[in-house]
Formats: C-alpha cells, structure tokens, sequence
C-alpha cells in the first residue's frame, strides 16, 4: 500500500531558505535507503507558494485565480515523499529515520495512504480501469523522457 508523506511549509520555506548542504546529504541518504529497501516511490519538494497559485471554482461556473504567497504557512506544503510498504506501521517506521534539521527541530509530517483501484470497488469498472492503467503508463513514459 502507498503512502504520502506531506511535509508542511516553514516560514524559512515560504522565505525560499534553500537546504545546506549537510541537510541535502542527510535527505539523499534516506531517500537512497528507502530506494534501496524497494519502499521509495517518488518524492519533491515544492517551491514557496509566492510562486503558485490557487484555483477556485464556484459553484455557479465561475472561475478565479489567486496568486501566490499564501499567508497560512501552517496549512501549506513543502514537499511530499510517496512510499509502497506494507502497512501504515511500516510507514511511521519510515517516517521514525526521516532526518531531522538543526533549523527546525519540531516539525510534523503528515501520514496519508494513497487510493489503490481496489479501494473503488464495483465503481471503477474493467474500462474506467484500463483507461486509468494507460494514463499511468503514458504518465511514467512522459516522465521517464523528462
């Protein structure tokens, strides 16, 4: 089963502080043990959100876009890493190593699994599954060519 892992924003993240290079080496070897141990997935961080932008739609149509920075840092997200593993103890084990940083002692990251089709049940039919099977394999070809 997979896994999320949200890393909430900081206001050094939202200030765009960029990793040392000590907390760069301590992110790279976790990531290379969890690659090793086959449970890594994918993971990114995300810029500031002075860089993005939120999208919202009403109900009667409409469509408006705000930019970016957005003042909540608490409910924003840095970045996110994505495990298959086989249970949710197995997860917060993972999540037990993440490295911690020396300018940010007490942090929380967020723990969410993943939808797997069998979660749909009878609602996500043969075709709706197939199709879906094709948009990830055309997805992983597209992001495979960079």
């Amino acid at each position: 089963m997979r896994f999320m892992l949200i890393v909430p924003a900081t206001a050094d993240s939202e200030a765009g502080r960029m990793p040392t290079e000590q907390e760069l080496a301590a992110m790279t070897s976790y990531n290379e043990e969890m690659l090793r141990a086959g449970v890594l997935v994918a993971g990114e961080g995300l810029h500031p959100t002075s860089r993005g932008a939120r999208v919202t739609y009403t109900p009667d149509g409409e469509v408006s876009v705000t930019d970016g920075p957005f003042a909540e840092t608490k409910e924003l997200i840095a970045g996110f890493t994505i495990i298959d593993v086989s249970s949710k103890e197995e997860a917060l084990e993972w999540l037990r190593k993440w490295p911690r940083s020396a300018s940010d002692p007490e942090f929380t990251i967020e723990l969410r699994q993943v939808f797997s089709a069998e979660d749909f049940g009878d609602e996500l039919t043969p075709e709706l599954r197939e199709r879906e099977d094709r948009m990830r394999e055309e997805a992983a070809r597209n992001a495979a060519q960079g």
